[in-house]
């Protein structure tokens, strides 16, 4: 077992309070000041507002037709708080905001009792620099609630393993597996965690006590296929007994497809087997991976269990995500506190040296070029950035010279005594501004579903239908009309098919979608354009567009999302 001293209560208390509630403002600023922005944030919620609607908590639902790609526990956070408090919008961005906060108290508890609250104080100011951890704790992807069960988890081991033989945190630990898997299915990846801990007690290098490991360790799987079943039971059993072909497809989409079928063959976001290291890394995880290169680190995990284990389990999780051909930076989160911790804990036994403050240096030139580029591009109405933003870009191009001056100010007043500390101090003024000021400016731009779909209601009248093909969420969340839609899973031209049969039965009903020439069924010089979003014009469709026959669908399928509350 490590040996520890007795921690400072009072010196833990503040230190971590400071940190936190710095961290907090940070992370909590802007929460209600911008809506869902693509590419998954209307997905999630869009499946929690319809769980509400309708009832259906056990089976995610988008646009009245299945989800069958995530399981459901991150859309029942979204949902919770939406039934609370009857808003999506203030509410969306806390489970992720709650979720990251306790992850930094995870790093900060267990530095704490594995070394001494110095080393907990730089192992979470190293979390709260990397970009990454900020960025995913202010939005409404599913992966920082991911982070949040595995840092758990890896929390309840390193407790076990490395401070005291605790039966109780390695049984919390799996469970916590438990509920990753069910939010996400690789939240079993602290398992990985045993290989080095195996490997140093049986190969003699460290020795745990008996109440550490013995045969009670497999009590803990136990734990994690009971938090499974309390999903995978109800889900089974309503799927089998609801002579519903859509739950019967749910299920084995969600239980085989997204699970074994989507890493081993992936069908989206292919990079090669590279990409962390060379695209997500560098950028994202800055500067924490600059002591790999220097020998007193390696020194230090020689001689440090908890440092080799943590450093291998690291290494183990990129390497799952690498060999998948599918991947997403998003999805290496999970490695981010742990890796924090051990680089916390060298860098308190190091201290910070002449090259770590020239590492810091760099990043403060590297961040003030790159917002202060981003302001020119704006003032200079850049292609670039005026196909992402508009003609509007004289007041992006103020937020962005600010913050470049913010960065060369502390950098200049500080010169040589930039420390985490100081470096902290200015992402923390980034993040805040662009929270707020930030927020106001982009959300227009990051939503226009919202302006096509009100577009699209008033020209469809208060009479008329509306029927949706090529749509994304976001249009369906914005609407503030009843929809149709023709199977969002179905290809194109079976969507195209699916729209001529609805508009043939019925007058005065509409299909919106985007331009394509692909479209079948519909004569797209007759089409009213409506506007550009999301890199695609959108068109409105009525009944002189229709072609005089078209092609049966393979299987009709109609989708309805009656509007029971407009989003707000």
């Amino acid at each position: 077992m490590m040996s520890t001293t007795p921690i400072d209560s009072m010196d833990y208390k503040r230190t971590f309070w400071l940190i936190f509630l710095v961290a907090a403002v940070v992370i909590l600023a802007g929460i209600g000041l911008r809506d869902p922005w693509p590419a998954d944030e209307p997905r999630f919620v869009e499946v929690a507002r319809e769980m509400v609607n309708s009832g259906n908590w056990f089976f995610p639902m988008r646009g009245g037709e299945l989800y069958p790609d995530k399981p459901p526990v991150f859309m029942w956070l979204l949902a919770s708080l939406y039934w609370l408090t009857g808003s999506l919008k203030a509410t969306f961005l806390i489970p992720n905001a709650v979720a990251s906060l306790v992850a930094l108290f995870c790093t900060f508890d267990i530095a704490a009792k594995l070394w001494n609250v110095k080393t907990a104080r730089n192992a979470c100011l190293m979390l709260l620099i990397a970009p990454q951890f900020i960025i995913q704790s202010k939005s409404a992807q599913i992966d920082a609630t991911v982070a949040c069960w595995i840092t758990i988890a890896m929390y309840g081991l390193l407790r076990h393993f490395f401070y005291q033989a605790s039966f109780k945190w390695y049984v919390a630990s799996w469970a916590f597996m438990g509920l990753g898997i069910i939010t996400k299915g690789v939240g079993f990846l602290p398992l990985l965690f045993l290989l080095p801990v195996l490997f140093l007690h049986f190969s003699g290098k460290y020795r745990f006590e008996k109440t550490q490991v013995n045969w009670t360790l497999w009590l803990g799987p136990l734990a994690m296929l009971l938090v499974l079943a309390a999903w995978l039971l109800p889900m089974l059993y309503i799927a089998e007994h609801s002579n519903n072909p859509d739950f019967m497809a749910y299920r084995d989409n969600i239980l085989f497809k997204q699970t074994g079928e989507r890493y081993a063959d992936s069908w989206g976001h292919i990079n090669p087997w590279y990409y962390f290291l060379v695209s997500v890394i560098p950028a994202l995880w800055f500067p924490l991976y600059s002591f790999l290169f220097t020998k007193a680190f390696w020194r230090d995990v020689k001689v440090s269990p908890v440092m080799f284990s943590v450093l291998v389990w690291v290494a183990l999780l990129v390497l799952f995500f690498s060999i998948s051909p599918g991947k997403r930076g998003l999805y290496i989160l999970p490695a981010l506190p742990m890796l924090a911790l051990i680089m916390g804990a060298h860098f308190t036994n190091i201290g910070l040296t002449v090259w770590f403050r020239r590492v810091l240096q760099v990043g403060f030139v590297a961040f003030g070029m790159l917002f202060f580029t981003a302001a020119v591009l704006c003032f200079t109405k850049s292609h670039a950035i005026t196909k992402e933003i508009g003609e509007h870009t004289l007041p992006f191009g103020i937020l962005f010279l600010v913050m470049s001056l913010g960065w060369f100010a502390i950098l200049l007043w500080k010169r040589n005594k930039v420390d985490l500390n100081i470096y902290w101090a200015a992402f923390a003024i980034t993040w805040v501004l662009y929270s707020t000021a930030g927020y106001t400016l982009f959300n227009p731009e990051r939503t226009p579903a919202k302006g096509i779909m009100a577009e699209a209601a008033r020209d469809i009248g208060p009479d008329g239908e509306l029927g949706m093909t090529r749509f994304k969420e976001q249009f369906l969340l914005f609407s503030p009309i009843s929809l149709i839609h023709f199977s969002y899973l179905s290809s194109t031209q079976e969507q195209d098919k699916n729209a001529w049969l609805w508009m043939s039965e019925k007058p005065n009903r509409y299909v919106m979608t985007a331009k394509d020439n692909s479209i079948e069924c519909f004569d797209l010089s007759k089409a009213k354009e409506l506007d550009r979003a999301h890199s695609k014009e959108w068109i409105l469709l009525d009944e002189s567009a229709m072609t005089p026959t078209c092609e049966k669908p393979k299987t009709v399928k109609r989708y309805s999302l009656p509007l029971k509350a407009l989003y707000e």
